[in-house]
């Protein structure tokens, strides 16, 4: 039995909130390992993250918090254990090799299902880490279609999130609605700046000096998704489209590796389009 949990709450500010949600876990004989909380005080909305030790009951935690909770409170009870994914790519390597890379050597608190891509540039490198790899093509097809044959192929397993990695097209909303809150992309701009295609290219003609990554969780709106980490490097006039695509690559990739931790450790909570993250 997995004896490690996470809860995660969020519920309309009140007093006494901290005191009831401790005074269950005491009483249910559970342990508290680690505490957060947070008060978005322009909606008056309460945040909480507590990690747990001990074997537990968890229909009958859910049933006494929800009843010293104020309506509409939601709640959420997790045992820690390992995420799975399914990676969306096309033609870049750099960021899934890094997940390749972590996969493999157990350092990434996920599992990769599958990689699905429109392209076979990256087939090898995939079955080299003995995991599926599945190209599906958009030649002669819409891009509803397209996506209905890659959401055929995601079905096939069970995963908990779908990871872009430089995944180069844009979703449609009725792919975004299949999994709300669940897919992770990696914008290579400091977001809000240079939103959409070639951002590098938007930053040199803008001559800035500094670039860097945002990784976000999809929505309709094109990368303007709740941020969940971000960075930058610094750059100058002697830089050029293609200097600042490659030395972006490294700043894409830590990006990316960290917002995943983030998100498979549970230390992630959606605020309207903002993140908590504890």
């Amino acid at each position: 039995m997995n004896t490690k949990h996470v809860l995660l709450i969020q519920c309309e500010d009140a007093k006494g909130l901290i005191f009831n949600i401790s005074k269950i876990i005491y009483d249910n004989q559970l342990n508290i390992v680690r505490n957060g909380e947070y008060v978005d005080r322009e909606n008056e909305q309460f945040f909480f993250r507590s990690e747990l030790e001990g074997e537990l009951d968890k229909a009958q935690v859910l049933k006494e918090l929800r009843f010293v909770l104020p309506d509409g409170a939601k709640v959420e009870l997790r045992a820690k254990r390992k995420k799975r994914i399914v990676v969306l790519a096309t033609k870049e390597h750099h960021c899934l090799g890094d997940l390749l890379l972590r996969h493999h050597y157990g350092t990434m608190n996920a599992s990769i299902q599958a990689v699905i891509s429109n392209h076979d540039v990256l087939e090898e490198l995939v079955t080299k880490y003995q995991i599926p790899f599945y190209k599906v093509g958009t030649k002669g097809l819409t891009r509803e279609e397209h996506e209905e044959a890659v959401l055929k192929k995601m079905q096939i397993f069970d995963f908990d999130y779908v990871v872009l990695a430089k995944y180069m097209r844009i979703l449609t909303p009725n792919f975004v609605a299949q999994y709300p809150s669940k897919i992770i992309n990696i914008h290579h701009s400091f977001l809000p700046a240079f939103i959409g295609a070639n951002p590098y290219r938007q930053a040199y003609n803008r001559g800035v000096k500094i670039i860097g990554a945002t990784a976000h969780f999809v929505t309709d709106n094109l990368d303007e998704g709740p941020i969940i980490y971000q960075d930058v490097i610094r750059v100058d006039h002697t830089y050029n489209t293609k200097s600042m695509a490659l030395a972006g690559r490294d700043v894409e990739r830590t990006v990316f590796s960290k917002a995943l931790e983030l998100v498979f450790r549970e230390k992630v909570m959606i605020n309207g389009n903002k993140t908590i993250i504890f």
